[in-house]
């Protein structure tokens, strides 16, 4: 997530890089038998599966407007209020709702609670539909407070453009391609918005691979690995949302005056539902 991310929301962000970043998420303290984790295994999930408000254990908020719309123009508001955001029946919802003349909605990360490097991430999620909509699961690099963006890196598990519905986006965002990156895959998901579907990235020290229920549509392998075009062998955290509008999901026959809050009129609400979070070994 996001295209043209803005350059002043790094200091809304709070490091939780390592000097020795490894497999595995951090801790207080190191899991018992974490070495002995074996490929394959689960090593950090969210189920979901308490009702109210996600685990302050593994999420935390942004909230606001952002610097210039997030570094996107976006147009939604950031809470961290149930309305937007909240554990229903073993699902996570985030809901963006048109309230007066503005959207709401919400987004959670891992960011200062759990982070890793490498690893296969799994989400299994049903997407909002209507154009102006643009939800994401993505994940930025933990030192994006020292190192800035693009230079953490940026992985984009899912995008999804409702102005383009059922062609679902993932992409890397590197110091050598960022923004409107060449690095990146599409696949069409026709029901997206009707049955749950799992979102994946496969995360190795050699390349990146990114699946949907299983079958792989994008892999990245630079030939040539360096912090401009593999800024990928330190921890990442994740990060959950619905944006509304902005540079890439806003649709240009409803726009006005220029602005990119180009969202259908008759559209009130959008809608993610998260079944689970899971992180496993490689």
């Amino acid at each position: 997530m996001k295209y043209f991310l803005y350059i002043l929301l790094i200091a809304a962000f709070i490091s939780c890089g390592s000097d020795n970043p490894g497999n595995g998420f951090d801790y207080d303290e190191d899991p018992p038998g974490e070495d002995s984790i074996k490929s394959g295994e689960l090593i950090w999930s969210d189920e979901f599966n308490t009702g109210g408000t996600p685990s302050s254990s593994n999420w935390a908020y942004d909230i606001g407007h952002g610097s210039s719309g997030w570094g996107n123009n976006e147009v939604q508001y950031y809470t961290d209020e149930s309305k937007n955001v909240r554990i229903e029946n073993g699902l996570l919802i985030i809901e963006a709702l048109k309230e007066d003349s503005e959207w709401t909605s919400a987004r959670i990360k891992t960011q200062g609670k759990q982070s890793f490097t490498y690893g296969t991430v799994k989400v299994r999620a049903k997407l909002p539909e209507g154009s102006g909509t643009w939800p994401a699961i993505w994940m930025l690099g933990s030192d994006i407070s020292d190192a800035g963006w693009p230079a953490c890196g940026e992985i984009d598990i899912m995008e999804h453009v409702g102005k383009d519905p059922a062609m679902v986006h993932s992409a890397l965002h590197t110091p050598s391609s960022y923004g409107n990156t060449q690095n990146s895959g599409v696949s069409e998901v026709t029901d997206f918005s009707e049955a749950f579907h799992v979102y994946e990235t496969e995360w190795t020290p050699d390349r990146i691979t990114f699946k949907i229920d299983g079958n792989a549509f994008y892999s990245y392998e630079p030939s040539v690995k360096n912090d401009q075009t593999w800024p990928f062998n330190d921890r990442f955290f994740i990060i959950l949302n619905i944006a509304m509008g902005g540079n890439w999901g806003s649709d240009s026959q409803y726009e006005t005056s220029g602005m990119k809050n180009g969202i259908d009129p008759n559209l009130t609400q959008a809608r993610m539902e998260i079944d689970y979070v899971r992180v496993y070994k490689n």
